[in-house]
């Protein structure tokens, strides 16, 4: 499942990135611009997003059982019971997070993949108008 969100994103972010490029295409011949575009977008599909997405989801969820422990035992649960508790309430609260570090990585994985279609036209000799 995992896999098929991944290549779902991957290629919503690819077609979103050649999308927001604008280029100047006065006097540039369509077929070769089109091809041009496509080879760039997928050059653009190498920026690396899992590193993250893995450390985010993980360490989120670990911070947020540890807080939740702490919390507990210090507002007065007692023992095992308390930690347990304080952790349950903390993982909740790490689990919630991460879906705004997924957002916040999404926006960074397109902000990058915009970055490397501009300057991949660029390089091709287009101009980029954004």
């Amino acid at each position: 499942m995992f896999k098929f969100t991944s290549i779902l994103v991957l290629s919503l972010f690819s077609s979103l990135a050649s999308a927001t490029i604008i280029v100047d295409r006065k006097g540039v011949d369509e077929r070769e611009y089109a091809a041009d575009m496509h080879e760039c977008t997928q050059m653009s599909l190498q920026v690396e997003q899992e590193a993250a997405t893995r450390g985010g989801a993980v360490s989120g969820a670990a911070k947020g059982a540890a807080i939740g422990a702490a919390g507990k035992a210090i507002a007065g649960g007692s023992g095992t019971e308390g930690a347990k508790t304080g952790a349950a309430i903390g993982m909740g609260a790490g689990v919630l997070s991460r879906g705004s570090d997924r957002r916040r990585v999404a926006d960074n994985f397109q902000a990058e993949q915009e970055q490397v279609v501009r300057n991949c036209m660029t390089g091709r000799g287009y101009t980029v108008l954004n």
